[in-house]
Order: C-alpha cells, then structure tokens, then sequence
C-alpha cells in the first residue's frame, strides 16, 4: 500500500489565470443551446466524447491499483456513512467514496476543466466546484442483489446543501449499456413536485426498503399526474452522462459476461452551502463532509473547502462571477 505521511489532504494552489480555458477542440464538445433546453426539460444529458481513450483506460489501471491497496493519502478521520468497500466484503456491487482524495491518478483525470465545463453550461453557473466522487464496480452476477440500485433521488442525500443545481456526472470506464446495468433515468422527473416531506428520505438508498423506494416514486409520479418514462443511457466509452439532483434514477443488475466500472462524479455550483436541516423526529440531518470540511466563521461546514471541493470549472473574464 502506498500512503503518504500526512493523511490530510493538501489544499490545491489558487489556479492561475486562464487555468480554466478550454481549447477550440474542447469548446466545440460542449452543450448548444437545444442540448441544454433538452437537459432542463428531461434532466439529464448524455455528452459527446469528453475523455480519450488513453485517459479512460488510466480510470481502470488507477481503480485497479485503488482495489490492490493505492492510496495517495487516506482520510483522517472515517465519517459515518463512508461507502467504502474492501476485498473482505466478497463479490457483491463495489461502492468507494472520496476517491477524488484518495487516488492523485484517478483526481487528475476527473478534475479535467472540460467536465466543469459541461457541468457549468448544464446548471446555469459561473462555477463548478467537486461535491463528491464514487468508484463503482458492478460484478457480472446477474442474481447479485447489490447490483439492482433502487429509485432515488440524489438531493435527497444532500439536504443540507442550499442549492437545487446540483448534478452527477456517470462516468463508465467502457462502453455501458442495459446489458451491463447501466444508468436508467426517469426523463423529467426533475420537474415533479414531491408528495410531503419523508425525513426517513435523507438516508442513503443502501440503507433504504426497495419496495418502499419504488412506492415513492409511484406516489410522487401519481401526484404529478406523471408517466413514469425509465430511459435506460448507453454511453459509449470516453462519454458520459449527467443529471439533475432531483432526477429519479437507478440501475439493474450487470448480465454481461464483464464487470461494470465508472464513477459516479457529483457536482456542486459555487452558491451551494451548507444548511442546518432538521429532522421532524429531532436532530439534523447531516452529510459525510460535515466531520471532514474545515468550518466557516459561523461554525458551518464549508462545502467550499478545497481539500475536499475543489473548484472544478469557473468562469473567468469580467462579470463571470455575478
């Protein structure tokens, strides 16, 4: 295993200027206008060809390495909930967080100013920062029950974040369709109003009753008078797809003869903050940054805090930060 000394993660250096300019090549991958009408309407995107081959094939050989024992540093502390699987936990579906921190490889590809970019163009912002980042490996065994990922909503899990822009970027590091158990999306469901408040919604999916996930979403499409339209993404390799923070999505099991790899990559706009959300049965409701993030002068965490968010995109030239 490879470890640094120190287990804090360094805080990048300010990016120089023109740190966040993208090429004429880069800038024609991004989305039109139509494309980003069509991610408002549906609340998701599939983008055109963002990484090389060269740069995705590094995605595998660093999760390989990341599975053998890699670390670049390890977090200094283990907050609550931290999905992070280990060999000992057998052949069931791989979940491992805050691996933009834990592997330098893996964080400079993901930390590529064109995503940012995307992601920018996506929301509406002058500034993307990283929210977090998951390895995800799905086995070959169509019969796993850790392969199926139920309806869910991400903002659920974020509901000390201020912002309703956030987004997650799925990453597969191969082509990705059905067979595989790709990415599925219910198209709009971005736009529904919820039903009522559910604290029990704010625990993460693993953690959650399958029937009773799918229930809600049933309830929440019936009060929307809503079709419930799943759209399965098949994402070619060096592509990828995102969606909205409010967009119900899940996944069903991989019944290819190969695993499914990706990164599941969540974004933040630079507005987003953490907000004390209580919980109607006492308490707060709290994410696994609140025990790792420096605070702000008001004794928050700071969701800006570049050891853990750094800023992935920003807009730079007069006016971009208003």
């Amino acid at each position: 295993m490879t470890v640094d000394q120190d287990r804090t993660p360094p805080v990048p250096a300010p990016a120089p200027a023109g740190a966040y300019a993208l090429t004429e090549a880069e800038a024609a991958l991004l989305p039109d206008d139509d494309e980003v009408a069509f991610y408002a309407e549906h609340g998701w995107y599939l983008t055109k060809k963002l990484l090389d081959d060269a740069e995705v094939d590094e995605l595998l050989a660093a999760s390989e390495r990341y599975y053998a024992g890699e670390r670049s540093r390890t977090l200094p502390v283990r907050p609550p909930r931290l999905a992070a699987w280990q060999p000992s936990d057998g052949p069931v579906q791989r979940h491992n967080d805050y691996v933009h921190v834990e592997s330098d490889p893996i964080a400079r590809i993901l930390r590529k100013p064109l995503i940012g970019a995307v992601a920018a163009r996506l929301a509406g912002a002058a500034e993307i920062r990283v929210f977090q980042s998951t390895l995800i490996l799905k086995p070959p065994v169509a019969g796993e029950p850790s392969n199926i990922v139920p309806w869910h909503m991400d903002k659920h899990y974020w509901s000390t974040s201020t912002s309703e822009r956030m987004l997650t970027a799925f990453i597969p590091f191969h082509d990705c369709d059905e067979e595989m158990g790709t990415l599925t999306v219910v198209d709009g469901s971005h736009r529904w109003k919820e039903t009522g408040r559910e604290d029990s919604m704010t625990r993460h999916f693993a953690d959650r009753d399958r029937d009773q996930l799918d229930a809600v979403l049933a309830a929440n499409a019936a009060h929307n008078g809503a079709e419930i339209r799943r759209v399965p993404l098949v994402i070619p390799k060096g592509h990828m797809s995102f969606h909205h923070c409010m967009t119900y999505h899940g996944s069903g099991p991989n019944r290819s003869s190969r695993p499914r790899r990706a990164i599941s990559f969540h974004l933040q706009d630079g507005g987003n903050e953490y907000r004390h959300f209580p919980l109607a049965g006492g308490g707060e409701a709290s994410y696994n940054h609140d025990v790792l993030v420096r605070r702000l002068p008001d004794g928050r965490p700071d969701y800006a805090d570049p050891a853990y968010c750094p800023v992935l995109w920003r807009a730079e030239g007069p006016g971009a930060h208003g």
